[in-house]
């Protein structure tokens, strides 16, 4: 199995990091719509307070994980559809 949307998805969220640590993005408004750990440390800490290094790691993450996630469900149509 080819893992081409896992690719994708890591690059773009490091493309996003780069971005935000850039400077480009000030008040990282692009971070945090498109970062799925930013959602969530906004929900329980101060948000200012919280360093960028971990949050940045934590989206290249859950950005792999839900290429992987779509390169597995495009695998077991492309199974099911070669049974057929």
């Amino acid at each position: 199995m080819r893992y081409p949307a896992t690719l994708i998805a890591v690059l773009f969220s490091l493309a996003l990091c780069l971005f935000s640590y850039s400077g480009y993005d000030p008040h990282n408004m692009f971070f945090f719509m498109l970062s799925v750990p930013a959602w969530f440390a906004e929900l329980w800490f101060d948000i200012h307070e919280i360093r960028a290094v971990p949050l940045y790691v934590l989206t290249v993450i859950s950005w792999g994980i839900i290429g992987f996630i779509i390169d597995t469900l495009i695998a077991g149509s492309r199974a099911r559809k070669a049974r057929s």
